[in-house]
């Protein structure tokens, strides 16, 4: 985990003023990744654990629909699993999180479901029935997901105060901060570059407009190209941290960009 001090550190070995240090300490957010464990960094290879697959068919109870607009399975999330008093919003402790979602612009509609860790389910099969006819839906293939803490920082710093200061007094401001910001970043993940394709908490990272602006916060962003090579799309799901807290899914916003 990122804290002051080791921002300090930072600061210290990159020539930045302390003043820029506490300000940008106070526009990180922690977040978690999901990737492959081929995609992990080497030195957290060793000790990685599963906490979900990308793809595959969906468990659910015996009581719980596929989503009405019967979108593809992207992901399955198992909470318990997931790295514990990292994130600052409040995912649940145990069961699993399905996101079903049309990794494409625009979705027809998109879902996040919780199955408590306790419920009896069951495998459903990727077809649903329309006036009496059987229709396919998209099965994504099957990939297992390793966590990696991590950290953000707000996009629109610095655009205020010491770190701005500090960036227009200089001639080499602007690159020495963009410097000292990567290390802090990296430094996460033991100093190794990472950024993964899917993203649960923190800052977002869009290729258009953040949707997490005022009292919307990230809950997940899925790249394309986690769940199909090439895919050119970012799917960015937002929603107030009450909610979010409480459970409740069908209140989130969904937003793809390409």
């Amino acid at each position: 985990m990122i804290d002051g001090p080791s921002v300090r550190e930072a600061a210290r070995e990159h020539g930045i003023p302390e003043p820029v240090a506490a300000e940008l300490t106070r526009r990180l957010r922690p977040c978690v990744y999901l990737a492959p464990l081929e995609d992990l960094p080497p030195s957290l290879r060793d000790t990685a654990r599963p906490a979900g697959r990308l793809g595959g068919l969906p468990l659910l109870p015996k009581d719980v629909e596929w989503p009405a607009g019967k979108e593809p399975l992207v992901m399955t999330v198992d909470c318990a699993a997931l790295p514990r008093d990292v994130l600052d919003i409040q995912l649940p402790d145990e069961g699993s999180l399905l996101f079903f979602t049309h990794i494409a612009y625009p979705p027809e509609s998109s879902a996040v479901v919780h199955v408590p860790a306790d419920a009896e389910t069951e495998e459903r099969p990727a077809v649903h029935e329309i006036d009496g006819e059987s229709w396919p839906i998209e099965v994504h293939e099957t990939r297992t997901l390793y966590p990696v803490v991590g950290s953000t920082v707000d996009d629109g710093w610095p655009d205020e105060g010491a770190a701005l200061a500090f960036v227009e007094a200089q001639d080499d401001g602007e690159e020495r901060l963009d410097r000292f910001v990567k290390a802090v970043l990296d430094s996460a993940h033991g100093g190794t570059p990472f950024t993964g394709f899917i993203q649960l908490g923190g800052y977002s990272r869009p290729w258009q407009v953040a949707p997490d602006e005022e009292d919307l916060v990230l809950f997940a962003q899925i790249q394309g190209d986690a769940v199909d090579n090439g895919n050119p799309f970012l799917n960015l799901i937002v929603g107030t941290r009450a909610d979010i807290a409480a459970g409740r899914y069908d209140l989130l916003e969904y937003d793809q960009q390409c």
